[in-house]
């Protein structure tokens, strides 16, 4: 393996790390390249886990990007959801599902929850995010009438390699 990273989880006593960042290393501003090394120099025992699954740095806007599209590639995704040897473990959520009417979705997409994409929208190679709550009719109405947009993707709007934060307004036309 050529590259090793920090995945930043660390496991350490809450004394310990007090004493790491008011009393050795006060100035520190990253625990893996600043904290971890400097409490190895000063000989505090550290011990490494090292990790052989799948994992990716999303440190960039760009990586962020690859890597939540990377579990749309076919045939074969980065990472799969349906793979038993790597469960992924969660908090179930009672949704009803997210919203395309009439909508042209294509290539790599993901769409969070709550999501509301409306006719004749065209989604490509985009990551959608989803929303916190949903608007009922009589909020969507409301917001028609103040000239606001509700949440979600408006009508015949094109949206191309893009990643569309939670709660998203994006009205009519929008290309």
């Amino acid at each position: 393996m050529p590259y090793i990273a920090s995945m930043g989880i660390y496991v350490v006593s809450k004394n310990v790390m007090l004493d790491l960042l008011r009393e050795k290393f006060p100035g520190a501003n990253d625990f893996g390249s600043e904290v971890i090394p400097g409490a190895t120099s000063i000989g505090m025992r550290v011990q490494a886990y090292l990790y052989d699954g799948y994992w990716e740095d999303i440190g960039t806007i760009e990586a962020f990007y690859n890597a939540n599209l990377g579990i749309t590639k076919k045939p074969v995704p980065d990472f799969s959801f349906y793979d038993r040897s790597s469960p992924i473990y969660t908090q179930p959520r009672y949704l009803p599902p997210s919203k395309m009417l009439d909508a042209d979705v294509t290539d790599s997409v993901i769409v969070g929850l709550r999501s509301c994409i409306s006719e004749g929208a065209i989604i490509e190679d985009t990551l959608l995010m989803g929303a916190d709550y949903y608007e009922t009719d009589a909020d969507r109405r409301f917001l028609a009438a103040k000239g606001s947009v509700p949440i979600g993707i408006g009508k015949n709007s094109h949206i191309k390699r893009a990643i569309i934060d939670k709660n998203a307004r994006i009205g009519d036309n929008v290309k």
